[in-house]
């Protein structure tokens, strides 16, 4: 199995504070049946920044790091970028890590509260550049939350979406579950990926999500989206089905 989202890179985010804990998470990701893990440090989230190049001598050294302790398991770079205006332009190109270097797909963060105006054309002009945009968690996102409109609007011009496996198991809450699932049944995702950054506050929850979304939905789907992350990786075509518009009579905010 493939985890496309977690914070595993040592001292550089909110994610693992050093080694010891890089390596307990990646016992813990082993032990829940992850083979290969995409890093996705924090970058321009006004709190760190975690350019290409550090990023990629980073997974190096972690790669090192868990041949010398003999854990089965294998890092790949990535990044989560918070989103800014000039992701598209030929300036960023050498502080953005696609997944895995594929020069395919990228991980994109929005602010908690609410989706800026020029993601629209931002995402058209990475998707001319050949690059897809993968929006981690929407569900999390209070403006696509309470509107999800938004998120039927960016994956029918063609972006993905990345939800947490925590929110599908009701970590995060019964409401943010239900939109989880609205979102998984609309075609709306594609991906259910870890976002872990520890092994206690906020560990993997990997197989019991995917247990969640077998219950729910039937092995098919469950197949597709383990499939999914592996297409991604590598930087092929994903299984995407047409996206359906969350219809809702009335459905109260959380935030």
């Amino acid at each position: 199995m493939i985890d496309i989202h977690c914070h595993i890179l040592p001292g550089v985010d909110d994610g693992a504070e050093n080694e010891q804990v890089s390596l307990a998470m990646a016992r813990q990701a082993v032990a829940e049946g992850i083979t290969q893990i995409v890093a996705t440090p924090h970058h321009r989230n006004r709190h760190w920044d975690n350019p290409r190049y550090s990023v990629l001598s980073m997974v190096k050294d972690l790669n090192q790091l868990f041949v010398q302790h003999q854990i089965d398991l294998t890092v790949l770079p990535g990044q989560e970028p918070r989103i800014f205006g000039e992701m598209a332009d030929s300036t960023a190109e050498g502080e953005l890590v696609t997944i895995n270097e594929n020069g395919k797909y990228i991980l994109v963060e929005f602010p908690t509260q609410h989706v800026p105006r020029y993601a629209k054309q931002l995402f058209y002009d990475l998707q001319v550049k050949g690059i897809t945009p993968v929006i981690v968690h929407p569900e999390r996102n209070q403006e696509i939350f309470e509107h999800p409109e938004i998120l039927y609007s960016f994956i029918t011009d063609g972006a993905l979406s990345q939800v947490t496996a925590s929110s599908l198991i009701g970590k995060n809450g019964k409401k943010i579950r239900k939109r989880t699932l609205q979102f998984i049944e609309n075609n709306l995702t594609q991906f259910v990926a870890s976002d872990a950054h520890n092994v206690t506050e906020r560990p993997f929850y990997i197989k019991e999500a995917f247990n969640e979304l077998n219950k729910e939905f039937g092995s098919d789907l469950v197949q597709v989206f383990k499939e999914n992350a592996e297409l991604l990786i590598n930087g092929d075509l994903i299984n995407r089905e047409e996206p359906i518009e969350v219809k809702d009579k009335k459905f109260l905010g959380i935030f």
